[in-house]
């Protein structure tokens, strides 16, 4: 090669790696996300633990898991790997089907005595793996055996959410939150709010109000409260008394609550929204009894809405959950503002539509045409939160009232 080509080349090569080098990156600490995973898992000894995963999805974790794993005392089962998906276009959907059917018998029969499982990103409770795993999940609410699974999600399972006219961070940055989050929570804290707030629940009635009309009231009486606080120890697992005290996020930060169907009353006002895949501007849903009575919106735009209410059937049309996030860790940012983490963070209340059987609700059943159940979360971050007349949430900032 010529010289002066061999220079040209060597000056690329140079250019190109400095650039590289110029690029913001984080470095993720698997060996504390992995510590920190199976810490809140708090195992005994003797228990056996697996990972369920998407292969090529955060690999570089999964060896770190099963040594800390076993550095905790626990038994290292390994790793169960879904489908790879997308899965090609020339796979038959009927083949699919009757093997999800026939493979999540048998992962259940081989997940007998499994004490613990990780919900590795990408994995979801639809692939049959974690859905066998789920039935033992299930069984463990009469059992009480202690049986409970960590849900990893971070971003491959669409855990973060733009606000209208606001775009999401570059993946770095949104890497970055979760891990600060997940490794410095005061997990402590985060429990006691979250009980404090869950006591006032149980007596107190509900109001939730915003600025563009939101004005909705319900009560939560005696149903549980699901508290997504990271403890994901068997002991709590035990304690359960439906299903998603077994599933652990984390990150952590809720409490998660379906309120009395007959109590739901009123209105919610969204921001501009999408439905049945089509953009709903001014949207307010009226509630009667937990059900949607009215549906309002700009002309032309509110089709869209009673469209995906209607195929739903009795899930569309119900009033599903009422969630608050409590962790200021992962609060939306002021500037270049997102949500974090399926609403986690202090101040966001979700309220939803759709099946709540999973939260002890009385509204169930598959959306039409679908094995899956209907559910349809809705995020807020500007709403102000009364209970029994105390305020703990305002205008989407969390004020955590005196003792």
């Amino acid at each position: 090669m010529p010289l002066s080509k061999r220079f040209t080349l060597a000056v690329a090569t140079a250019l190109f790696s400095a650039t590289l080098v110029a690029q913001p990156r984080l470095t993720l600490d698997y060996p504390a996300i992995a510590k920190r995973l199976v810490q809140q898992l708090a195992l005994k000894p003797g228990e056996r633990v697996l990972s369920i995963a998407q292969p090529g999805v955060w690999t570089d974790l999964l060896p770190h898991i099963r040594y800390e794993v076993m550095r905790a005392g626990g038994i290292d089962l390994g790793v169960v790997e879904i489908l790879s998906e997308p899965v090609p276009e020339s796979f038959d959907p009927a083949v699919l089907q009757k093997g999800a059917r026939e493979s999540r018998a048998y992962y259940k029969a081989m997940f007998r005595d499994v004490d613990a499982a990780i919900m590795m990103p990408g994995a979801t409770p639809a692939h049959p793996a974690y859905a066998a795993m789920q039935d033992w999940l299930k069984d463990d609410l009469t059992e009480h055996r202690g049986r409970r699974t960590i849900h990893f999600h971070w971003v491959e399972n669409g855990s973060a959410y733009m606000l209208p006219g606001q775009p999401l961070p570059p993946r770095p940055a949104i890497d970055a939150l979760y891990q600060h989050a997940l490794l410095q929570t005061d997990y402590t804290a985060l429990a006691g709010v979250e009980r404090r707030f869950a006591a006032a629940l149980a007596s107190g009635e509900v109001r939730i109000t915003s600025p563009i009309g939101t004005d909705l009231r319900f009560r939560a009486g005696n149903r549980p409260v699901n508290f997504q606080d990271g403890d994901a120890s068997a002991a709590r697992a035990a304690q359960g008394t439906i299903l998603i005290d077994h599933e652990i996020e984390l990150p952590a930060g809720a409490i998660r609550v379906a309120p009395l169907e007959e109590t739901v009353d009123g209105v919610i006002a969204f921001p501009p929204s999408q439905w049945d895949g089509r953009p709903v501007d001014a949207l307010k849903l009226r509630f009667a009894k937990g059900r949607i009575v009215e549906v309002a919106a700009t002309p032309g735009t509110a089709q869209a809405a009673r469209d995906e209410i209607a195929r739903n059937g009795d899930a569309g049309r119900s009033f599903r959950e009422f969630g608050l996030g409590f962790n200021p860790l992962l609060a939306v940012p002021d500037r270049a503002p997102w949500i974090p983490y399926y609403g986690y963070g202090s101040g966001v209340v979700r309220l939803s539509l759709g099946d709540n059987t999973e939260l002890g609700g009385q509204v169930g059943g598959p959306s039409t045409g679908s094995e899956q159940a209907y559910v349809r979360w809705n995020f807020f971050t500007d709403l102000t939160v009364t209970v029994g007349g105390v305020t703990w949430v305002n205008n989407g900032k969390l004020v955590v009232p005196n003792p």
